[in-house]
């Protein structure tokens, strides 16, 4: 959406073709028994990559979409009751570090700083640039390499940072875009800087109303939307994409294409019949794929005004998790959890009186992990709900109301996920910017990217910054 607001406001007729029964991708929504459940991104940071979007026609996203600020940005619990709130109000998160450690508040106002460098390097600087050869790679290397982006997220906090809790505290945000903190680039530290300074927030009504707004001013512009109708081929005549073919038997002709669905789904499925197509999906296999999720959908009876918006519930491992997750392919025993909890902000996501709550858990993808869903959610699901009336909730299961579960099968039946990854290619550094998937595909002039897949990543910042990079090569190339 936010690549094609950008093509529309610089006057180039757009069609989105959307596969689903309702737009937005992975930020889906459902209603049911009178709660109103987002299935994917929950947080909101750097308000401005949005803001732009409206701005580029002379409009104000204000008209299409209220933002609510959430504070804290999380709470941290731990099994031994341990809780930790994290903001940007730096008198009351060094208040949170030094009941842990009072030496630590001077170590993380220390990487705080190597953070804000490594924002500006690689967020401000070549978030938005499309790496289509080595050479732009090669110019990017010295200040990453300064920047010490060989390291990992939780190498560079522990350097600065002697607790543990603390240091979990700081590397943990590498999984909201699927990202391993013991393997993910120091480059994603700047993730502190970027909420520090934008903060964190919250779509009245669900992130499925920013898709709404978007649509709402898409279509303002002249858009054309198409709901419900998978594309099924990409046809190509030599190395340009010619016709999109769709499920309902729908072909058009297009100048361009733009692919914003899982990448080796583009490549092996949507560009079959092309020799590129074939020989870039057995290029993808070979990499590596972030984790899965399971979801717990569920709504309850009451009202919770003391569990925050955004809580991440540690378990009793950190790296020994971490590693059955990306490395062994295991489904432990143990798991940490993000619980959702919007009511607390919003209440309009449930009838009155009542609350609207999902729990996350990572999982391995399917290639690790080979379970029958249909068989383990259920025993999955009540451990989770468990777990959650154990630390917060006692009688959660007398209260609840309606509740639904969502594993990496329904990501790779709905949303043609390879493996069931939630979010696409993991963020290691050999796969990203020009490792990653590129801007502007190399073989298929016309054909290009966006999304999780492709420069920079995953997460709201990552697929409007992919957007922008994008749309920036397509103005130009449709232009000459």
């Amino acid at each position: 959406m936010a690549l094609a607001m950008r093509l529309q406001s610089a006057g180039i007729q757009t069609t989105v073709i959307e596969a689903r029964d309702k737009p937005g991708g992975r930020a889906y929504f459902w209603e049911k028994d009178g709660f109103t459940f987002d299935g994917g991104p929950t947080v909101i940071t750097d308000p401005p990559c949005l803001e732009e979007l409206w701005e580029l026609s002379g409009h104000d996203m204000k008209d299409d979409v209220e933002l609510m600020k959430v504070h804290p940005f999380y709470r941290l619990n731990w099994p031994d009751g341990h809780n930790f709130d994290y903001s940007n109000v730096e008198e009351e998160l060094f208040a949170e570090i030094a009941k842990l450690n009072p030496e630590d508040v001077e170590g993380y106002q220390k990487f705080l700083e190597y953070s804000a460098g490594v924002y500006e390097e690689g967020y401000v600087k070549l978030g938005t640039v499309p790496f289509l050869d080595f050479k732009s790679m090669l110019k990017a290397v010295p200040a990453l390499a300064k920047k010490q982006a060989w390291r990992s997220v939780y190498s560079i906090v522990s350097s600065f940072i002697k607790h543990e809790k603390i240091r979990e505290a700081l590397s943990f945000h590498t999984l909201l875009v699927g990202g391993n903190p013991f393997k993910t680039s120091a480059i994603y530290t700047l993730i502190h800087k970027l909420e520090k300074d934008g903060g964190v927030w919250w779509t009245r009504g669900g992130t499925n109303r920013l898709i709404a707004g978007m649509i709402r001013h898409f279509e303002r512009l002249g858009g054309t939307m198409m709901i419900g109708d998978p594309v099924t081929q990409v046809h190509t005549i030599g190395n340009k994409a010619t016709e999109v073919e769709t499920k309902s038997g729908f072909k058009q002709h297009f100048d361009a294409v733009a692919s914003n669905g899982d990448i080796m789904h583009s490549y092996r499925d949507l560009l079959s019949e092309s020799p590129r197509g074939k020989s870039y999906a057995k290029t993808l296999a070979r990499k590596k794929f972030s984790p899965g999720l399971f979801v717990v959908h569920f709504g309850l009876e009451g009202t919770w005004p003391g569990i925050p918006h955004h809580m991440i519930l540690f378990g009793p491992r950190y790296k020994g998790l971490l590693d059955d997750i990306y490395d062994n392919g295991v489904l432990p025993q143990d798991f940490s959890i993000y619980l959702h909890h919007p009511t607390v902000t919003d209440p309009s996501m449930a009838p009155k009186g009542q609350s609207t709550f999902y729990a996350l858990v990572p999982v391995a993808h399917m290639g690790k992990l080979a379970v029958d869903w249909d068989e383990v959610g259920p025993v999955l699901e009540k451990r989770i709900l468990d777990e959650i009336g154990r630390r917060l909730i006692p009688d959660i299961h007398d209260r609840i109301v309606t509740k639904f579960s969502y594993a990496p099968k329904d990501f790779q039946e709905d949303l043609s996920a390879h493996l069931g990854s939630a979010f696409s290619l993991e963020p290691v550094l050999t796969q990203s910017a020009w490792f990653r998937g590129h801007n502007r595909d190399d073989v298929i002039d016309n054909f290009y990217l966006t999304g999780a897949g492709t420069h920079p990543g995953a997460g709201i910042p990552g697929v409007v910054g992919s957007a922008k990079a994008t749309a920036g090569l397509m103005i130009e190339d449709l232009a000459s």
